[in-house]
């Protein structure tokens, strides 16, 4: 569920169809540098009422799913 909601916010956030993400995907493979990944982040805090912090072991979709998952 977590992973599903984050597709979601990464797929309105690049305007991208959610279907050409999965939780396999790197998000700089998907097109976000350090701004919008900072700005995602904001948007995790937003909708999931957690922090995260930046961290570059945020590579894939389901790392930051996991961080999510932990945190609440």
């Amino acid at each position: 569920m977590v992973t599903e909601k984050l597709i979601a916010l990464i797929a309105e956030k690049l305007d991208i169809d959610p279907t050409e993400i999965t939780a396999d995907s790197k998000l700089t493979e998907l097109g976000m540098d350090s701004l919008d990944i900072a700005e995602l982040l904001m948007d995790i805090e937003d909708n999931f009422g957690v922090q995260i912090e930046v961290s570059p072991e945020l590579v894939l979709v389901s790392d930051l799913a996991e961080k999510i998952e932990a945190a609440q």
